[in-house]
């Protein structure tokens, strides 16, 4: 093994320059590979954690209608359509919602249930206005399903349970109506025209700016006076302990309830499609890196097998055989790779460093004061793994050409 090695440095040190460009293509793709997916899955980790947390595991809500196919029935092929009657549209609530969060709790999966009454309306302070979603919560409940009270600035739930004129509302609402401290007064306006003045006693930030922008929080039992729907309720929330079997729950609960049940993954079906679409974009820019480093690599070594063929004559003249040759030529292709594969290492380590402790205002889907990364050490070992797999592809073909090469003709032509 050692006279490989000597072999293969002095090959390398022949063709410095072509050696230092492939090392700094390994190293360059490496590093592309960390740090892409460092960004990449720290931001749709921390979104679907923030989701998790925040919204309900699963949802119990109303059937939305589809009227059109109800109301209009064909009678024949040659007929026109013939409007038989409409069914009544189901009521924008649940009924039995206590009876059904019971039932719902008897599952060992459950954790907790909620109910919610949600409804639209308009916060105002000052001269400015603001469309808002409404959220009517039960406190004690409440804390059980989510994990809202961590989201909550000052942590002031409770306050609900004290006083029910009172609001809990996103922190990009805040700031858009100025609102920079607690207790202000605000004017809230619901959909039947009712119009009450509330105190605001802390403020939402969980980070997801469409969340944050649109959400308040207010008494269960005042959203149902001031909309006249006393004990009524149009969501419930479950939590359950593991929430990557909400769905296969949610089909269970679907057997036994007439209501829609839907899963977490369900209601954000879009942003999951984007984030593989997201994947598949990110990891096809890496493998486009990878493969033109393995290209570099499989260059300086295909350049040195047809430089070198006297140098490979004699080798095989002095008594090496076709496997000795090939695993010169493949210690070549792998000795860039481990030094490029170190150095890339290096590199994304410092680049991570510096995008940790850089503070930039963001924000978009999320919204943070920096980038958000995740900086497992299995990208680490993935890029390099990679990278590796690609410098062997590269390098076997030039040390086969290499290991078929036939001395006595070489030596005649020369």
């Amino acid at each position: 093994m050692r006279y490989v090695l000597f072999i293969v440095l002095a090959f390398i040190k022949k063709r410095r320059k072509q050696t230092l460009v492939s090392i700094l293509g390994v190293a360059i793709s490496v590093t592309a590979f960390i740090v892409m997916s460092s960004i990449m899955f720290g931001f749709q980790k921390y979104f679907v954690q923030q989701v998790i947390d925040i919204e309900a595991h699963l949802t119990i809500k109303p059937k939305e209608e589809t009227s059109e196919e109800r109301l209009i029935r064909r009678v024949d092929e040659k007929s026109l359509v013939k409007v038989y009657g409409n069914k009544p549209k189901e009521k924008d609530r649940i009924l039995g919602w206590r009876e059904i969060m019971k039932m719902v709790e008897k599952y060992p999966e459950v954790l907790g249930t909620a109910p919610h009454l949600e409804s639209k309306g308009i916060l105002k302070y000052g001269a400015k206005e603001k469309p808002v979603s409404l959220i009517g919560i039960l406190p004690q409940l409440e804390s059980k399903t989510t994990v809202i009270e961590r989201f909550t600035e000052f942590k002031r739930l409770k306050a609900f349970e004290v006083d029910k004129n009172t609001l809990i509302i996103g922190r990009v609402i805040a700031r858009d109506l100025g609102i920079n401290e607690l207790n202000k007064k605000v004017v809230l306006t619901l959909p039947n025209g009712e119009t009450k003045i509330f105190k605001v006693v802390d403020f939402l930030n969980s980070g997801i700016t469409n969340i944050d922008s649109t959400r308040v929080y207010i008494p269960l039992q005042t959203l149902q006076a001031l909309l006249d729907r006393t004990d009524e309720v149009n969501a419930i929330l479950i939590k359950i302990k593991d929430v990557n079997k909400a769905e296969a729950l949610a089909r269970k609960l679907q057997r036994e309830i007439k209501y829609e049940v839907e899963s977490w993954q369900k209601a954000y079906l879009n942003f999951l499609k984007i984030f593989k679409i997201q994947s598949m974009i990110t990891y096809m820019i890496v493998f486009a890196i990878i493969t033109v480093s393995a290209f570099g690599i499989f260059n300086i070594i295909m350049m040195t097998v047809m430089e070198k063929r006297k140098e490979i004559a004699i080798l095989m003249a002095m008594g090496y055989n076709p496997r000795d040759i090939i695993s010169i030529f493949l210690s070549s292709g792998l000795i860039i790779n481990i030094i490029g594969g170190i150095l890339g290492f290096i590199m994304a380590y410092g680049i991570l460093e510096f995008l940790a402790n850089l503070e930039l205002n963001i924000e978009g889907l999320l919204r943070s004061k920096g980038f958000i990364l995740d900086r497992s050490w299995k990208y680490y070992f993935t890029g390099f793994f990679l990278s590796f797999i690609f410098s062997l592809l590269a390098s076997f073909y030039p040390a086969y050409r290499a290991s078929r090469l036939n001395p006595v003709e070489i030596f005649r032509s020369l």
